[in-house]
């Protein structure tokens, strides 16, 4: 079954500040892209462009925006994505109240829910607990 990557999962693949995160991060990519079972969203593309393109604490940013869009590119003719709806929305506001989720949290489950996808890697959510028919897995649990 199919699942849906958060924005850290890719952000981390282009940030060599933790080499175990991005070798997961890498790794899982690569075998989803391999089984074709992982989507993206329009909200990790865009989130994606703002985190590796703002700068970081002490450091230049990740990548150029240049490189950023291209890469953006990359992953959306790479890997299914999903867009939003105005039931995605709808489900967003409900899952934002039902399990306390930060808006954006609660929209990236909304899109798993949704398209059901049984499971959302991210870092962002309780690691193996289910948030109606998804279940939540860090990928960075050793």
């Amino acid at each position: 079954m199919a699942a849906l990557v958060d924005t850290s999962v890719l952000v981390y693949v282009f940030d060599p500040g933790s080499p175990r995160k991005q070798r997961a991060a890498c790794e899982l990519l690569e075998q989803g892209l391999k089984r074709d079972l992982l989507r993206l969203c329009h909200q990790t593309i865009v989130e994606f462009v703002s985190a590796v393109t703002r700068p970081r604490r002490g450091a230049k940013p990740l990548m150029s925006r240049t490189a950023a869009y291209r890469e953006a590119e990359e992953l959306m003719a790479q890997f299914a994505v999903l867009y939003p709806s105005e039931a995605v929305v709808r489900l967003a506001l409900r899952g934002a109240a039902a399990y306390q989720l930060s808006w954006f949290d609660a929209h990236l489950w909304a899109y798993a829910e949704h398209y059901g996808l049984s499971e959302l890697y991210s870092e962002d959510f309780e690691h193996d607990r289910l948030y109606g028919a998804v279940r939540a897995v860090n990928p960075f649990v050793a």
